[in-house]
C-alpha cells in the first residue's frame, strides 16, 4: 500500500514515535556494550548507531528493520585493529567494506537471503529470544562483567553464558534486583487488557515508564550504600563538555595505506559477514512483521553499503541490520521507517546535549525490557508449532537453537542450515519420479514418470532404482513432464538402457516434451509494466 493511500507519510507518527523511543533506550547500551568488546572507541558505536538509524533507515527500503552496530562482528573488529595496528587505519577497512557491499546490491546478491529455509529462520529468532534472556539475567541481577549486547557464548569475562549465571550469586546487588523487579511489574502490568484501555498508555509506552522509574529509584538508591548502583551497573555514555568537544570523539579514516592487501582482506570479510548478518535479519523481521511487507534485498545491501561508507568516514564501528533492535521496534508497535529515523535522531541529539542523564538509566531497568523482547520472540507456542510441522521442519528448528545458545549466530544458522539441507537431500532422494503401486505396475510393465525438474541430487535414488529392477522385466521410463534434467541423469538413463539389453530388459523412454523454460521473474516484470 503506497504512502498516498496511507494517508501520508507521517500517518503512523503515534504509534512510530513512541516505538523510536523504546528502539533508542535499548539501543544505548547495546552501542556501547559492542565497542568495548570490539576494543574501539566507546563513541564510535554510538556514531554506528546514529548512521545505522537515520542514513541507512532513510535510504533502506526495510519498513521496521533497525541498523547499528553487530555482535557478531566484535570479534572481527577486535582481531581487525589489533592485526592492522590503528583504529583510524581499520577504518579504512570499514569503508571498503562499505564500497563492496554496494557492488554486491548492485550484482543482485541480496537473493541469497531467500534461500534460508523458514525453520532455520524460525529457531534464528527463539535462539536469540532465549539468548537475550539469558544473558541478561546477570544484569538484572547486578552482574555487568559481560559486554551489553553479547550473543556468544563464550564470553570475554572467561566465562560461558551458563557459568556466568553461577558466578552472579557472588556478586548481588540488592538496588539492580529491585529496579529489576519492580520494572518487570510495570512492563507486566502495562500489557494487561484494564491497562490498554487506558489512553495515555497509546502514548507512553512501557519501556519508556521503567526506564524513568529505573532513574528515580538510581537517585534514590545513591543515599544508601547498600542500595547505590555502581558504575558498571549503569549506561556510560561518553560525556562532551561543549559542542566542540561533542565533535572532537569523531575519528577520520587513515586512507595512507588504502592499497595494502591486508586492508582489503578486512573489509572484504567485514562486508561478507555484515551481508549475511543483515539478510538473515531482514528475512527475520519480515517474518515478524504484522503487515508481512517484503523488503527489497539487494537495495538494503545497497543502503548498508552507504551506511557502512559514511560510518567509517566519521569513525563508527561497521553497521548490519540487528534483529535485537529490529524486533524491539516490531513488538513497540512501529509501523514504518520512521521509527528507526527517529530512534538515529534521538541517539544524536542525546548524547549532544543529555549524555549525563542517560548515564543515570540503570543497566537492570533495560534488562527488564530485553527480558519481555526475548520472551516474545521465543514464546513457547512457537515450539509447539514447529512440532506440529514434523521433524523435518522441528529438527532445523531445534539446531538452530541449541547451536546458536552454544557457539554463536552464524554457527548456529550453518548448523541449522546442514541439518535442512539434509532433509531436503533425503526428500529428493525419495521423489526423484512419480510411483503409485496400482497404476505402474498394469500388465506387469514397471512405469517411471520422472519429475519436472531431475537433478544430480536424484542420481543416488535414480540409479538405485534401476539397479533393483529385475531381469526379463518391461520398464517405462516417462520424462514427457520433464522440464529440467541434468546431465548427469540422463548419462544414468542411457547407461540403464545400454545395459538392459544384457539383461533381457525391455526399456521404453517417453522422450521430455519441453526442455527449459525463460525466466518467470523477467516475464512477469514485463507483463506488468505492459499492463501499466
Amino acid at each position: 500500500m503506497s504512502e498516498k493511500k496511507n494517508g501520508g507519510f507521517f500517518q503512523n507518527l503515534k504509534q512510530d514515535l513512541p516505538a523510536s523511543i523504546v528502539v533508542f533506550l535499548v539501543a544505548v547500551p547495546l552501542c556501547l556494550g559492542i565497542a568495548l568488546a570490539s576494543g574501539a572507541p566507546l563513541f564510535s558505536g554510538v556514531i554506528a548507531g546514529i548512521v545505522g538509524g537515520i542514513v541507512v533507515g532513510v535510504v533502506s527500503g526495510s519498513q521496521l528493520g533497525v541498523s547499528g552496530p553487530a555482535a557478531g562482528l566484535a570479534v572481527i573488529v577486535l582481531a581487525a585493529i589489533s592485526e592492522l595496528g590503528s583504529f583510524e587505519l581499520f577504518l579504512t577497512a570499514v569503508v571498503i567494506s562499505g564500497v563492496i557491499q554496494i557492488i554486491l546490491g548492485f550484482a543482485k546478491a541480496g537473493i541469497i537471503g531467500y534461500y534460508f529455509p523458514s525453520s532455520v529462520i524460525k529457531g534464528m529468532l527463539s535462539g536469540i529470544g532465549i539468548i537475550i534472556i539469558l544473558k541478561q539475567i546477570p544484569h538484572a541481577f547486578g552482574y555487568d562483567k559481560d559486554f551489553e549486547g553479547s550473543l556468544a557464548f563464550v564470553q570475554a569475562d572467561g566465562h560461558n553464558t551458563f557459568t556466568e549465571l553461577y558466578h552472579m550469586f557472588g556478586a548481588l546487588s540488592p538496588g539492580a534486583v529491585i529496579i529489576t523487579l519492580l520494572s518487570m511489574l510495570v512492563l507486566i502490568l502495562w500489557e494487561q487488557p484494564f491497562i490498554k484501555k487506558l489512553k495515555a498508555t497509546n502514548i507512553i509506552q512501557g519501556p519508556l515508564v521503567v526506564v524513568i522509574l529505573g532513574i528515580v529509584l538510581n537517585l534514590v538508591f545513591s543515599g544508601f550504600s547498600q542500595f547505590s548502583l555502581k558504575p558498571e551497573q549503569v549506561v556510560a555514555i561518553p560525556v562532551a563538555e561543549s559542542l566542540s568537544g561533542f565533535f572532537g570523539q569523531f575519528t577520520f579514516p587513515d586512507f595512507s595505506q588504502i592499497f595494502s592487501g591486508q586492508v582489503w582482506i578486512i573489509g572484504a570479510t567485514i562486508a561478507v559477514v555484515a551481508s549475511l548478518e543483515t539478510l538473515l535479519c531482514l528475512e527475520a523481521t519480515d517474518k515478524l512483521d504484522p503487515q508481512k511487507r517484503i523488503t527489497p534485498v539487494n537495495l538494503e545491501l545497497k543502503a548498508q553499503g552507504i551506511g557502512n561508507i559514511l560510518s567509517g568516514l566519521i569513525g563508527g564501528l561497521p553497521i548490519t541490520q540487528v534483529i535485537v533492535r529490529s524486533s524491539t521496534n516490531i513488538q513497540s508497535g512501529g509501523r514504518t521507517k520512521l521509527s528507526a529515523i527517529f530512534h538515529g535522531v534521538i541517539l544524536l541529539v542525546s548524547a549532544m546535549a543529555i549524555p549525563k542523564l542517560l548515564n543515570l538509566i540503570p543497566l537492570a531497568s533495560l534488562a527488564a525490557i530485553l527480558f519481555v523482547v526475548g520472551y516474545k520472540l521465543a514464546k513457547p507456542v512457537v515450539f509447539k508449532q514447529m512440532y506440529n510441522l514434523g521433524v523435518s521442519h522441528f529438527a532445523p528448528f531445534m539446531v538452530t537453537i541449541v547451536g546458536i545458545i552454544f557457539t554463536d549466530l552464524l554457527i548456529g544458522i550453518v548448523m541449522g542450515l546442514v541439518v535442512a539441507v539434509m532433509y531436503i537431500l533425503y526428500n529428493n532422494f525419495k521423489k526423484p519420479f512419480l510411483f503409485e503401486h496400482g497404476e505402474h505396475l498394469k500388465d506387469g510393465v514397471l512405469r517411471l514418470e520422472l519429475a519436472e525438474d531431475v537433478t544430480f541430487i536424484n542420481k543416488a535414488s535414480i540409479l538405485n532404482t534401476l539397479s533393483k529392477i529385475p531381469n526379463e522385466s518391461k520398464v517405462v521410463i516417462d520424462a514427457s513432464k520433464c522440464i529440467n534434467i541434468d546431465q548427469d541423469v540422463i548419462e544414468i538413463i542411457n547407461e540403464f538402457e545400454t545395459g538392459a539389453e544384457f539383461r533381457d530388459i525391455e526399456v521404453e523412454i517417453i522422450k521430455r516434451k519441453r526442455r527449459g523454460v525463460k525466466n518467470q521473474h523477467k516475464l512477469i516484470e514485463s507483463a506488468l509494466n505492459m499492463s501499466n
